[in-house]
């Protein structure tokens, strides 16, 4: 693996970067990501449904711990499908200290969801994680390396430990990740460290791992320093991502404000130094707004590797997202009419997050409004200190009441949407509620959303993978497997 990839595809959660996607632009010799966000949830879903097509069968007939692999199958799996409108199996949200059923499932999902992108070609594929979302990192982290992950790339927040974690997987030795725990005083009796220990779950010796490249999604030069200054292991790269990109934007630096449309106001401080990036000896990429050959072309000039692209992905045929949101937001760009919303209140973790303006989606007051506030996934909680010695839960999109009485503010609840039931719908695994009401939709794309006309053949109405990599390297397909050599990352 002595190249790096010129196209990042972008990890987008949950489920619309699957393993379908990664595996096409995998194959045409760019990184395919798999959004690790959620996946055990993904995968419980694709099971209740039947698993139709066999795919989740065949991820776990080759995992390495055939025993483990049973055990999941037979808990999850629904011959035929789950009925028609009946609800989901739920599972038990995340804590510090899971069910070993739960990690074991954790485990199972990211291995299934790397080898199925890795099937059928011999070039890496990355799996992208949140750092906000904390609690399920390990066990996900070490089913990724048992399916041969190839880059690890993780941003929102600052993934100071995730290279130590690596270190030790591929070591063959526990690893250990500190939770952050809100309202944690510095010298209390609380425990917020996890640990994971490969030997308490392998069925025989462990099998060899290698340590997958480490890429950490940063959004300004003082954050890139202190990542490759103060991570607990090596860093091999960095994906430096402005706020137009899709997801989750890092806030703005200094006093927070707000334009006429409610959107937060970035300046100067956010504008990173490509100069400065070029001194620190790493390779980077450039992502949030780089989606064509002309941006390409600009990103190497600056002294990039090449960019991260994830909306032009997002509405690909191989894309998890739903049919029936593509072709409305297409038609949306083809007439570019496509409206972005990046709102600062949406998301629990308190990060903006961009949303697409689409009816029918709790992008609209109205949607908003007739759902009932529940919150039954809980990948956002937010961990904190109860005493000196005890850990709670909370997620700021769950009914106020409930947030109040522990310990939060209501107005931290104000605008919240809960992004777990949102995302897992914008894949076609809604949750059907007792009452009948079925979670909405709430698409999250980049600001440069009306650009992806520009991959649609003339009279079509969907493109594909290799459309997007073909048009981004300016090329014809078999130039487009060629990637882009760069010196060794600093070790």
């Amino acid at each position: 693996m002595s190249r790096f990839p010129v196209i990042i595809q972008g990890g987008m959660g949950v489920g619309v970067s699957n393993w379908r996607l990664a595996q096409a632009v995998s194959k045409l010799g760019q990184l395919g990501v798999v959004s690790g966000t959620a996946l055990d949830a993904v995968f419980v879903r694709r099971l209740a449904d039947g698993d139709e097509s066999g795919h989740m069968r065949r991820g776990l007939d080759a995992f390495p711990f055939p025993d483990m692999a049973k055990r999941i199958w037979q808990e999850y799996f629904v011959p035929g499908g789950k009925d028609a409108g009946a609800p989901y199996k739920a599972l038990p949200m995340h804590q510090k200290h899971d069910s070993r059923k739960l990690i074991e499932l954790c485990m199972v999902s990211n291995f299934v969801e790397v080898f199925l992108a890795r099937e059928g070609h011999n070039n890496p594929v990355g799996i992208n994680y949140l750092e906000k979302v904390q609690l399920p990192h390990l066990p996900s982290i070490y089913g990724a390396m048992l399916a041969g992950v190839g880059y690890v790339l993780m941003g929102a927040g600052i993934p100071l430990h995730i290279p130590g974690v690596l270190d030790a997987f591929a070591a063959q030795r526990a690893a250990e990740y500190r939770l952050a725990v809100t309202g944690a005083a510095q010298f209390s009796n609380l425990d917020s460290l996890m640990r994971l220990d490969p030997a308490e779950f392998a069925e025989g010796p462990l099998p060899a791992l290698n340590r997958p490249r480490f890429l950490a999604i940063v959004s300004s030069n003082t954050l890139a320093t202190t990542m490759l200054r103060r991570a607990s292991g090596r860093v091999d790269g960095l994906v430096i991502e402005s706020p137009t990109a899709g997801g989750h934007n890092a806030p703005p630096r200094g006093k927070p404000q707000l334009n006429d449309a409610g959107e937060p106001v970035y300046g100067e401080r956010d504008v990173v130094k490509t100069e400065e990036l070029k001194s620190l000896g790493v390779p980077f990429w450039l992502a949030g707004g780089y989606g064509s050959a002309t941006k390409l072309r600009e990103a190497l000039d600056q002294g990039a590797t090449g960019v991260q692209v994830g909306t032009a992905f997002a509405f690909t045929q191989e894309s998890g997202m739903r049919a029936d949101l593509k072709t409305r937001l297409i038609e949306q760009a083809i007439a570019g009419t496509g409206e972005v919303f990046t709102d600062p209140l949406a998301s629990p973790t308190g990060f903006p997050f961009k949303v697409a303006k689409l009816a029918g989606t709790t992008s609209e007051s109205a949607v908003y409004a007739e759902r009932n506030r529940i919150c039954d996934l809980g990948y956002l909680r937010e961990p904190y200190a109860v005493g000196d010695d005890q850990i709670g839960y909370r997620c700021s999109a769950e009914p106020g009441e409930n947030y109040v009485a522990k310990g939060g503010k209501i107005e931290e609840t104000v605008g919240r949407k809960c992004l777990c039931n949102t995302l897992l719908s914008n894949i076609g695994h809604a949750q059907t509620r007792k009452d009948g009401s079925v979670e909405p939709a709430l698409v999250t794309v980049g600001d440069d959303l009306n650009t992806i006309a520009q991959f649609l053949a003339p009279g079509r109405n969907s493109y594909s993978a290799a459309d997007v990599v073909h048009s981004l390297l300016g090329t014809s397909a078999s130039a487009a497997q060629q990637t882009q050599p760069v010196r060794a990352a600093k070790a």
